[in-house]
């Protein structure tokens, strides 16, 4: 480890370039402590410093501060609405101003807290070896999460290894982007070296003191993640980044497809797994122990998918971020009155967009397009919902033939006119027409009457905890901390690995049908020999991958994994290019409400997969290099 300077501990002038300033980082160390002498001096004090590692983690689902919230096509506002990430979803970034310019400064300036943490550590006299180790293991974690940050937002960054002394030279400071495998290479070597010294499972730490801290499963889930991002589209071998360079002319994306990174990704997610497995973590299931009344199998699918997410701490949670307790609950549920009120705190304004609502699958668990027993050609018709649909539509409810008969997912993740919201304090599902339903259509209580309601005529259900309430006034909400990576999201990638690395087969069929079956879906192969009108397709490599990727899209949507996704895999440039739609909201009727409305025609081109550097960081060190296309 370095000695211990006092002053001499910033990135250099690279972070003063980068920032535009150096007055904010010396507020940086911990509160009361003036000098890395006394951050350093006794235990307690280095342990603030370590959370001050932890405090630059991004807000994960905050829609003001998660780009994968706004910035795609999941959900939708009014256009004079939301945060500057909704503005990158239509089209509006910017290389003067961009968007997404503070978590280059912000994650920066945490690695740089980082490394002086790691150069400092061995000086503070009274702490166990095996503790200081541990805190060690877990901020080259961090460390190499905010650069992985980094890379899925700008492609190749400078690593910042080290720090820079304040008397570096001119050139040493004008920093270059590393290439993309040097990025992935270096990441990933910093949880190698961590993990041995991490705790070894998520029930050894103290919840109430240490939620949310890095331990095994959460470095190699995180490695996994990281490894299929590497093997995927959008960094192996992309040959659309050819003329990304080095200022002395060599590319900083590699440009030959490297099937070894599947390979290595598929081996980095069973490993996971292994670990997950030997924690004793499994896949969430709401249990009958905790249930008020006997809960038929329609609702308690429904709360398995729901509390999957929004149960705090549960089995199937593998990182949570403790920084980041869900924002979006007040902005999703539909408010009780038809026009938002000053006393009333749902506001309901985040909605799913026509296209996510299509996505889901049937009840027989294919793509609505695919089903050959579900009317895909007249699924925009009305349709009134019978006794037995009672626990999806209110019964006597006259809707769109799209509600009907879809995938548990569907119900559990989507508000929609005349669709039952379990909950709302209503728990007895043994008669259905006492439980809480939504009505969007003009003038009714879940309308459209004012900036403060639904856009498309969709609310997010999955992110709600069932057990909040509406009141007079007040909102009751029980809060989780946002789940970063959870045990389907690792068994989805690990069939994702799987398929790439070696094709279709059982062990891929086996992580595919964890998760379905969960969800209340028949098997990959069940489903698709019976019900769809393209049975042979799990059993070629690319169908088996549309699958994959469709349930990952279902599975894990409104969690700000798709926006992700569909990048790496670089299909965000077919996708992301179609209207965002909704129904007529400002319709009374059924027949005039069930009318697609375009609320915005989304643009994306292949220089949209990565942001811009600020131009002022670029005029002020070239070597950066501009992404294409900026």
């Amino acid at each position: 480890m370095k000695a211990i300077y006092t002053n001499r501990f910033l990135l250099g002038w690279l972070i003063v370039l980068l920032s535009g300033s150096c007055s904010d980082f010396l507020g940086l160390i911990p509160d009361n402590v003036t000098t890395l002498s006394h951050a350093f001096a006794m235990r307690n004090e280095a342990e603030r410093y370590l959370f001050t590692c932890y405090s630059y983690l991004p807000r994960h689902g905050n829609p003001g501060q998660d780009p994968a919230m706004e910035g795609g096509d999941e959900i939708w506002r009014l256009n004079n609405q939301g945060s500057a990430y909704f503005s990158l979803a239509r089209g509006y970034q910017s290389k003067t101003s961009p968007y997404g310019d503070n978590y280059w400064v912000n994650l920066y300036r945490g690695l740089r807290d980082c490394n002086i943490f790691l150069e400092n550590i061995d000086n503070v006299p009274d702490i166990y070896e095996t503790e200081r180790y541990q805190w060690i293991a877990e901020v080259k974690v961090l460390k190499a999460y905010y650069h992985f940050y980094l890379v899925q937002m700008y492609g190749p960054v400078p690593l910042i290894k080290e720090n820079m002394p304040v008397d570096a030279s001119i050139d040493e400071v004008k920093t270059v982007r590393d290439p993309v495998d040097s990025c992935f290479a270096y990441i990933v070597n910093l949880i190698d070296e961590a993990v041995e010294f991490l705790e070894p499972s998520v029930y050894t730490l103290n919840r109430q003191q240490e939620a949310g801290r890095i331990t095994q499963p959460v470095a190699l889930a995180l490695k996994a993640k990281i490894l299929v991002t590497a093997a995927s589209d959008l960094y192996n071998g992309n040959t659309d980044q050819a003329t990304l360079k080095y200022p002395g002319g060599q590319p900083l994306f590699n440009q030959e497809y490297d099937a070894e990174k599947w390979r290595l990704a598929m081996d980095a997610c069973r490993k996971a797994i292994e670990v997950c497995d030997y924690d004793a973590m499994k896949l969430y299931v709401y249990p009958e122990i905790y249930q008020q009344f006997r809960l038929t199998d329609t609702i308690r699918h429904q709360l398995s998918i729901r509390n999957s997410v929004c149960e705090r701490w549960n089995s199937e949670v593998i990182w949570a971020n403790t920084q980041s307790y869900c924002a979006i609950q007040g902005s999703a549920i539909p408010p009780l009155n038809p026009l938002y009120l000053s006393n009333t705190t749902p506001r309901g304004d985040y909605s799913p967009t026509l296209k996510i609502v299509e996505q889901f699958y049937t009840r027989h668990g294919v793509p609505i397009s695919e089903d050959k027993t579900w009317d895909y050609n007249n699924r925009y018709t009305l349709r009134e919902s019978t006794a037995a649909e009672g626990l999806y539509i209110r019964e006597g409810y006259t809707t769109v033939y799209m509600h009907f008969d879809r995938e548990p997912r569907f119900y559990a993740s989507l508000g929609f006119d005349g669709g039952i919201w379990y909950g709302q304090g209503i728990y007895d599902n043994a008669k259905p027409s006492d439980l809480f339903y939504v009505q969007t259509k003009k003038g009714q209580r879940h309308a459209a009457g004012s900036d403060r309601s639904t856009v498309t005529g969709y609310y997010i259900k999955k992110l709600i905890h069932f057990e909040n309430v509406i009141g007079s006034g007040t909102y009751s909400v029980s809060g989780y901390p946002w789940p970063v990576i959870r045990l389907a999201d690792l068994y989805l990638l690990y069939a994702e690995a799987l398929n790439e690395a070696e094709g279709p087969g059982e062990d891929v069929y086996q992580y595919l049908n964890r998760v379905r079956e969960r969800a209340g879906l028949p098997t990959v192969e069940d489903a698709w020999d019976n019900y769809s009108i393209t049975p042979d397709k799990y059993r070629s490599q690319s169908g088996l991958r549309e699958i994959i990727r469709s349930e990952r899209l279902n599975e894990l949507a409104f969690e700000g994994q798709r926006f992700w996704d569909l990048r790496r895999w670089k299909t965000a440039a077919g996708i992301l290019n179609n209207p965002v739609q909704g129904w007529d909201r400002q319709q009374e009727s059924a027949e005039a409400y069930y009318r697609k409305a375009t609320l915005f025609d989304q643009t994306f081109g292949s220089k949209d997969y990565f942001w811009p550097i600020n131009d002022n960081q670029i005029s002020v060190n070239p070597n950066l290099i501009q992404n294409l296309g900026w």
